[in-house]
């Protein structure tokens, strides 16, 4: 079986990246994010679902006394009061959300809404719950914001069920 590759300008067999370690690494640079991710969120939602405490309404350590505490220092106090009319509602959202978004991310399966829906769940974590965060960068959900950019753009190229997809529309 014969092979023919296409070189890009930089020399670049198949415009897949520098051939060798390098492409690899290149290749495979998302992948300890994405686990991190994936597993982060699996875990935070899961904890979250099996807290009786966390999905009650009110009480020490429940969503609604959290939304309740951060309500006057958060940057969009709108969202807190929109979440306070369903605390366990909208605790079991952001649960599921989370479990949904890390399977998603851990699968590569619609990596890039995976990514987005990490990206919005931490951006309004660091809107409410960690707004007031002196200084901002003790508010780890702007870090967690941050991290999910480059999967956002990026996807799961690599080891994921997009790649197997497109890999087998391709071959078609």
């Amino acid at each position: 079986m014969t092979h023919t590759y296409r070189t890009t300008a930089g020399g670049h067999r198949n415009g897949g990246g520098p051939p060798g370690w390098r492409g690899s690494a290149a290749r495979y640079a998302l992948l300890p994010l994405r686990i991190f991710l994936g597993v982060t969120f699996v875990y935070a939602g899961l904890d979250k679902l099996t807290d009786d405490r966390f999905l009650a309404a009110s009480g020490t350590g429940s969503i609604g006394e959290t939304m309740r505490a951060v309500r006057d220092s958060s940057a969009v106090p709108w969202l807190v009061d929109l979440a306070l009319k369903n605390p366990e509602g909208f605790g079991y959202a952001i649960a599921l959300g989370e479990v949904a978004v890390g399977i998603g991310t851990l699968l590569g399966l619609l990596a890039r809404l995976a990514a987005a829906g990490g990206a919005l769940i931490s951006l309004s974590l660091w809107l409410t719950v960690s707004w007031q965060s002196d200084p901002y960068y003790y508010g780890n959900d702007l870090a967690y914001l941050m991290a999910w950019l480059p999967l956002v753009l990026a996807g799961a190229p690599v080891l994921s069920a997009d790649a197997a997809l497109a890999a087998r529309r391709r071959a078609r």
